[in-house]
């Protein structure tokens, strides 16, 4: 969680300083730009990019800052309350459906990519999937449905369905893009 937290914070920051670049000089050529694939300058001038009429970069921040912050809490061995957890947990989860919205739009409608938003996505995937292995006793999900959950996690299907969810995005990406 702290390293997927750290690495979304360091991304987010970088895709705000390349939007504050745009800002001052629209016809900036940016860092990350590789080609018409790649291009955040495509991304980041996109209505798609200020969706709540502020960058999307600066609320990533200060979701994966809050993200941070949490796991090293309890990495130090700080008390996690139940309701903190499944509350974050539930945050990163509405964080992880906007990135997915993001991400189709970026794919579909945009036709660009951006660097640091794929960056950003990993370390929401690592997040969601280290939330959903520390709260899988704390869900409300029933008895029956905690038992199947903690089988899957044993087993190991909780990683290998998040990297099947890379996957499909990959595969998309793909498609569209080759």
């Amino acid at each position: 969680m702290t390293v997927g937290g750290g690495i979304g914070m360091l991304a987010a920051f970088l895709q705000t300083l390349e939007k504050l670049t745009l800002l001052q000089n629209k016809d900036a050529v940016l860092a990350c730009n590789f080609n018409s694939v790649f291009s955040c300058t495509n991304v980041l001038n996109s209505w798609q990019s200020s969706v709540f009429g502020f960058p999307n970069s600066i609320m990533c921040f200060g979701l994966f800052t809050i993200f941070t912050s949490i796991a090293v809490a309890g990495l130090t061995g700080g008390k996690l309350t139940r309701g903190l957890r499944l509350g974050v947990q539930l945050l990163s989860l509405a964080t992880l459906g906007f990135a997915l919205w993001f991400l189709g739009e970026s794919i579909y409608v945009i036709h660009s990519l951006c660097v640091f938003c794929m960056f950003c996505f990993a370390g929401l995937l690592l997040v969601n999937g280290a939330w959903l292995r520390l709260n899988a006793d704390d869900l409300p999900i029933g008895a029956a449905g905690r038992a199947c959950l903690m089988r899957i996690i044993a087993k190991g299907g909780d990683v290998f369905g998040w990297f099947l969810l890379a996957a499909a995005l990959a595969f998309a990406m793909l498609l569209r893009f080759n």
